[in-house]
């Protein structure tokens, strides 16, 4: 009997402790991955969890568009870190966002005027090598009609997202010639590119560069037509960043080594991680040099004119800049849209920040309404110097 007890006792204890196992695993993995994420997102994360599941199960209208409120609650999100750098992008924000930073985009090729004629859209110029060129359009012609949908008056607005589409769809366009006629061509919409910087030789061997952006690109674009401006014999140059948004640091760094002799031209301060110091070489353009600038250069564009102050005395004309000096990276996010935060801060090579300051330029001038006396001011300041 005790033998037999023995054995039974020690079945008995296999038996046990093998579910005791698997129930302890299971316990002990829930609770740890529980308090993993208590410690991860903290009350206010865990809440914003519970209140999407809240929704989701307990509220009445099972047909509300939850997709619509979650955007809403992450744009909430990052308004409320009180950091006017920081934004949040639906789906379809997010992929055009990703489309314009690689400087292509969508279309056929034409920039409008939805102002100046009451009949639609004023066509201002064309592409070259573009589906509207391919089909004929030419510089002041008048959209009318966009796939037989009138775009006159108040349509007007609408006009340009009837254009637009998915590449290689067709759009038809009704057009108003100069000489009054009316034609109907049609467009295949195409991947076109969007260069950064257009360079041309103003009056006294002066060259003028206008810089749209800091985005994929953007530093070979301006380097072509500095280059193309420098062989025709320039002897000063115009740099003109107004409404520039800026865009990214490695485009900004290279136009940087570009123009600048041998020195440090700027600093990056992360949260994680090491500061980053950018260092020229000795290359560089040897001109005078003149940054125009307004309300609206931002990030990268502001640097620019600021390094340039900074390290050669390249005279600022125009009005006070954005102020900004933070660095965002774009995340992906799940739901297909992306959460861009501020992850950094930066300054010039000398280690100065335009936070809630931006430049003062040495020229501070409003821009007229009837012509460009900022260029005309950036003008006299290069001649000074030549």
């Amino acid at each position: 009997m005790e033998e037999q007890l023995v054995q039974k006792r020690e079945k008995r204890r296999g038996w046990l402790p093998g579910w005791g196992k698997i129930l302890i695993s299971v316990i002990l993995t829930l609770a740890i991955s529980t308090a993993g994420w208590c410690l991860l997102l903290g009350r206010s994360g865990l809440a914003l969890m519970e209140g999407w599941l809240l929704a989701r199960f307990a509220f009445v209208d099972t047909g509300a568009n939850l997709d619509a409120a979650a955007d809403q609650a992450l744009s909430g999100l990052v308004s409320g870190l009180g950091d006017r750098w920081s934004y949040y992008l639906d789906g379809e924000s997010y992929q055009q966002t990703r489309q314009r930073r690689a400087n292509n985009y969508v279309g056929i090729g034409v920039t409008v005027n939805a102002v100046d004629r009451e009949e639609g859209l004023l066509v201002l110029s064309v592409t070259q090598g573009g589906p509207a060129e391919a089909a004929g359009v030419v510089a002041g012609d008048v959209i009318t009609e966009v796939d037989g949908v009138p775009i006159a008056g108040d349509n007007r607005s609408e006009g340009t997202s009837l254009v637009t589409g998915e590449e290689g769809t067709q759009v038809e366009l009704t057009l108003l010639g100069e000489d009054g006629t009316t034609r109907r061509v049609t467009c295949t919409r195409a991947t076109l590119r969007n260069p950064s910087a257009l360079g041309q030789m103003l009056e006294d061997d002066i060259g003028y560069v206008q810089l749209t952006n800091f985005y994929s690109g953007a530093a070979d674009s301006f380097r072509e037509e500095v280059d193309a401006l420098v062989e025709q014999g320039a002897r000063g140059l115009i740099i003109d960043v107004r409404s520039n948004p800026g865009g990214y640091i490695s485009e900004l760094t290279s136009i940087l080594d570009y123009l600048l002799p041998e020195g440090p031209v700027f600093q990056q301060n992360p949260r994680w991680g090491s500061q980053s110091v950018y260092v020229s070489d000795a290359s560089c353009i040897d001109l005078p040099m003149v940054t125009l600038v307004n309300a609206d250069t931002y990030s990268a564009a502001e640097l620019l004119a600021a390094e340039l102050k900074e390290f050669q005395g390249s005279p600022v004309v125009g009005t006070v800049t954005s102020g900004k000096g933070y660095s965002q990276i774009t995340f992906p996010l799940i739901n297909g849209g992306g959460l861009g935060l501020s992850t950094a801060t930066y300054c010039t090579g000398e280690g100065n920040s335009l936070i809630g300051v931006g430049i003062t330029p040495d020229v501070e001038l409003e821009l007229s309404e009837t012509e460009d006396n900022q260029l005309q001011a950036a003008i006299e300041r290069i001649l000074e110097q030549m």
